[in-house]
């Protein structure tokens, strides 16, 4: 449902807070703000953020249990199949994607070196859970997930898989020492501005114009504050045009339907 724009002087005081409180995995202000001008630019009211996201190594994680409350929003439907500690299975469908059965096992997760953390240990069905909904709405329906991954996926980004230790039968050769050469400093690299972004997007002028005019209701892209720019370059560089506005469809119908 669609809510009356927050003034950004208010947004920045929210986001203190919630960086304040720690509850939400928002550590600083500035991490806490950017993922309120990613709600409000989806329609939503910026406190949502603060419920439907986490931070985790740097990255904005949309939890599971949002993920699936978008999806079935949206009007795709879930059916599980199999849920349980070593198993869990489930059918996704929706209108736009068709349907998918997306499963995911203990021994899959042992096997990408996944099952050795805790958090797996403790809890396995759940993390199971996470995966199969990220896996099976990414497939059916990714407009609700684009650029977001689960907190359970984020935290193993780092996994390796398990490696086995194999003894030589004969005692190596030496390893010759190889003198290695000095050091050479890298390039600096140059941080791309939001309208570096845009331009390596591909977007043409005329689809610039018509996404700033249907999300942030200005005549166009270059009539955008500062902070809208920032939103449209993340939106451009990390998608297609089609997809881009397949997804305010999408919310733009949601909301109709709750008039």
């Amino acid at each position: 449902m669609s809510t009356a724009l927050v003034p950004y002087n208010e947004m920045e005081k929210m986001a203190v807070a919630v960086a304040k409180s720690g509850l939400f995995g928002m550590k600083t202000p500035e991490q806490a703000l950017a993922l309120m001008l990613l709600a409000q630019a989806e329609g939503l009211h910026p406190a949502i953020a603060a419920r439907d996201y986490h931070v985790i190594q740097g990255r904005p994680a949309l939890k599971a249990d949002a993920m699936l409350a978008r999806f079935q929003q949206a009007g795709g439907k879930v059916t599980w199949n199999a849920y349980t500690d070593s198993e869990v299975s489930g059918t996704f469908a929706h209108p736009q994607g068709g349907s998918i059965t997306v499963a995911w096992t203990l021994a899959q997760a042992k096997a990408a070196g996944l099952a050795n953390k805790d958090v797996w240990k403790q809890y396995p069905r759940a993390m199971l859970r996470a995966r199969v909904i990220s896996e099976g709405i990414r497939t059916v329906y990714p407009g609700v997930s684009v650029g977001a991954y689960t907190p359970e996926e984020i935290e193993d980004f780092n996994a390796k898989p398990p490696t086995r230790e194999v003894k030589a039968d004969v005692e190596p050769a030496p390893v010759p020492v190889v003198q290695a050469p000095a050091p050479v400093a890298p390039a600096p690299v140059k941080e791309l501005t939001p309208a570096d972004r845009i331009k390596a997007s591909g977007w043409t002028k005329q689809q610039l114009g018509e996404y700033s005019r249907r999300a942030f209701q200005v005549a166009a892209a270059k009539d955008l504050s500062p902070e809208q720019l920032a939103m449209l370059a993340s939106v451009a560089s990390g998608q297609t045009y089609e997809i881009a506005i397949a997804e305010l469809d999408a919310q733009q119908n949601f909301d109709d339907a709750q008039l």
